[in-house]
């Protein structure tokens, strides 16, 4: 088999959302992309790591400090290995992290050491999206180069209708390609 083109480290937060990321990993994969996966907590509540560990098939990286003979932290293993990040699901929290440079898990850590472009799809009630510290912290995103994926209207898994579920994986292929095949890489 020959060696993908590029590395897209995936990573996926604690939302409802976050089964449409197996989704994803599975149409980066087809891309020929080499796809790793780096999880929340709290994501590890609505997937579990093994459908990750087996669509990617690669280990899937969800604790801060794993127990491994491995010198290299794991979040800045990821970041190096990226030549394109996206964090879908994104959550209004893991947004308000990446705006503010917080880093207290392994997601808000690689994304911080991340030096590759970074994309995120956000998924949330629409009350969250419309509030009007997620359009600061979006801009605050976008302002320092981070794409932000629109995201989409309908029905929410709260039962409300609006604005704010995550955009089809397939929309965030290409965003990524786009990326990727723009020279924006490393």
């Amino acid at each position: 088999m020959d060696k993908p083109r590029e590395c897209v480290v995936v990573g996926v937060t604690g939302s409802i959302a976050a089964y449409k990321a197996a989704e994803l990993v599975r149409l980066l994969k087809a891309e020929d992309l080499d796809v790793w996966v780096v999880m929340t907590r709290a994501a590890t509540r609505f997937v579990g790591e093994l459908t990750f560990r087996t669509l990617s098939q690669h280990p899937v990286a969800a604790e801060m400090f794993p127990e491994t003979g491995d010198w290299l932290p794991e979040h800045i293993s990821l970041a190096d290995r990226a030549d394109a990040m996206v964090v879908a699901p994104c959550t209004a929290n893991v947004i308000a992290k990446m705006a503010h440079g917080l880093a207290d898990d392994l997601l808000s850590c690689t994304v911080l050491a991340c030096r590759a472009p970074v994309i995120v799809a956000p998924a949330m009630n629409e009350k969250m999206w419309d509030n009007p510290a997620m359009a600061e912290n979006v801009g605050i995103l976008t302002s320092r180069g981070v794409r932000v994926i629109e995201v989409g209207s309908g029905e929410l898994a709260c039962g409300y209708q609006g604005r704010g579920r995550m955009a089809p994986p397939a929309d965030i292929v290409k965003a990524v390609m786009e990326v990727l095949d723009g020279g924006r890489r490393r």
